[in-house]
């Protein structure tokens, strides 16, 4: 015969119920097991382990009769108030035996009393409740037992085993609506030297995420309000708490309940009451799994620091186009550029000034003033090539290809003319500029395998180093080829044709400034 599935529902449900009460009395059970030898209870042990025993005759019990497709509530009754009675009695035995005690160890027997009491008192009414319903035509209505008032929060030390086990400690988010279930947890989860917080629905667990940190959450699946499933996608859906350890809780142990929460990124499923063991064993693999990522995403943070350093040393040296193409294609690099702009600046009177000052100032004083000469090369947008001593090189048209480099060169030279007069003042020091620009074809490449060089070749560069060598001190003296491409724009004085070494007579200017 094929059970009605409005009644299969229902006793799906009411299992629920019924394991609620037993998974409070099985978990305070396994607790004062441990903590009576602790707190001076050995008397009291034999009639703990009755009470342990006849928890799990019930638990074997409730679950072979509800899971059943041929119920009968008269034999459940039967069967399941005879460990019952057993747990009543012993509790009340060792509650008469306290005289009163009110430490924690008696607090969590009246605790067992109290649930065990709440089970006889919920069959009752759920035999009653199904009777009154014989044809089921909608869910039978599972009676309503009010939960007891939340129990103070008892804490125990961690014991030594959770001592030496440092590493698999962590904080841990428990969202149950039950308060004894999250008692029990707690207690059991700070027995194993971890942190605990709890929240008594999704709401209220949603709002701890967004406050605190993490390692491990414990949620239920039937809550008020937003259930587990509901606060699962929620939390996956949310990129900072994408990879947090989600162990789901339930009584219910569908197989489809299982999948849909796999599916959804839950790292374990738990059946409600749980063995110890099992629940210590799941924790501190998910607690170890998230260790492990963490120091996957710290080393992965850690290596991409390493690379955007690397990254800027490597743009101090090279241009970002030839960088890439290096790290693309490491092969040699020589590149012909048909016409560009080179300009060289050197410092006069710096040479002597290196005899009157320390090495150390010497250095932090060419280091401030190249460093200002940097900034105005990046505004215009040119390539610093290289420095030599207080001679400083800059390129105009490569590698990328401008039709206005002869233009930019000539800003940066009255740029870099202005740059150190403000400088003079602020040192008092009475720097000069020689500065020199040609105009033309040069070979451009890198040279070396560990100490990358970027650098120009050709009679262009070798002009443009005797423009800056021949100029009158403050001044920035240019070729014709360069005067050809900037006259109509920049102010010219001309100074004739002068002997330049290796050159023989040229025709240069002096550029003055802009028109």
């Amino acid at each position: 015969m094929t059970p009605d599935p409005q009644v299969a529902d229902y006793l799906a449900r009411l299992r629920h119920e019924l394991r609620t009460p037993l998974n409070q009395i099985l978990g305070y059970i396994e607790l004062l097991l441990e903590e009576a030898p602790e707190h001076g209870h050995q008397d009291a042990l034999p009639d703990l382990q009755k009470i342990n025993k006849a928890a799990h005759n019930l638990l074997d019990m409730m679950t072979k009769a509800i899971l059943t497709d041929k119920v009968s509530l008269s034999a459940l009754r039967h069967d399941l108030y005879t460990p019952l009675n057993h747990i009543i009695g012993y509790c009340e035995i060792l509650l008469e035996e306290s005289n009163g005690g009110e430490d924690a160890f008696f607090t969590d027997i009246q605790r067992i009393h109290a649930s065990a009491k709440r089970l006889v008192t919920l069959l009752r009414e759920t035999k009653e409740n199904l009777q009154s319903q014989p044809s089921a035509s909608a869910s039978p209505a599972i009676p309503d037992v009010a939960a007891p008032p939340p129990f103070p929060r008892l804490l125990a030390a961690p014991s030594a085993e959770a001592q030496t086990d440092a590493a698999l400690r962590g904080h841990i988010l428990i969202v149950d609506d039950s308060a004894p279930n999250r008692e029990l947890l707690q207690r059991r989860l700070e027995r194993q030297g971890h942190q605990t917080t709890s929240a008594e629905n999704g709401e209220q667990a949603l709002a701890l995420l967004k406050k605190h940190a993490f390692d491990l959450v414990l949620l239920d699946i039937l809550m008020p309000g937003k259930d587990g499933f509901q606060v699962l996608q929620e939390i996956k859906a949310d990129p900072g708490h994408r990879h947090l350890p989600i162990i789901m809780l339930s009584a219910l142990d569908d197989i489809d309940q299982v999948a849909r929460c796999l599916a959804m990124g839950a790292e374990d499923y738990l059946h409600k009451p749980f063995n110890p063991i099992i629940l210590r064993a799941r924790i501190d693999a998910c607690l170890e799994k998230k260790r492990l990522r963490d120091m996957e995403q710290e080393m992965l943070e850690r290596l991409r620091r390493e690379q955007e350093t690397s990254e800027r040393l490597l743009l101090n040296i090279l241009p970002k186009l030839i960088a890439d193409r290096l790290r693309a294609n490491p092969t040699t690099i020589a590149d012909h550029f048909p016409e560009v702009s080179v300009l060289f600046a050197d410092i006069v009177g710096f040479t002597k000034l290196s005899g009157r000052i320390s090495p150390r100032d010497l250095v932090d004083l060419l280091n401030l003033i190249f460093s200002r000469f940097d900034r105005l090369t990046a505004k215009h947008s040119l390539e610093k090539i290289k420095t030599v001593g207080d001679m400083y090189m800059v390129v105009g048209g490569l590698p990328t290809h401008r039709p206005d480099h002869a233009e930019a060169v000539a800003a940066l030279a009255l740029d870099i003319l202005g740059e150190i007069n403000l400088l003079n003042k602020e040192i008092h020091e009475p720097f000069q500029m020689r500065i020199g620009i040609n105009t033309g074809p040069v070979v451009a490449g890198v040279i070396g395998t560990h100490k990358f060089s970027y650098d120009l070749w050709g009679d262009t560069v070798n002009t443009a180093s005797r423009m800056e060598s021949h100029a009158p001190e403050g001044a920035i003296q240019v070729s014709a080829f360069t005067y050809e491409r900037l006259k109509g724009k920049y102010r010219f004085e001309e100074r004739g044709s002068i002997s330049v070494k290796g050159k023989g007579e040229m025709k240069t200017y002096l550029l003055r400034g802009r028109i």
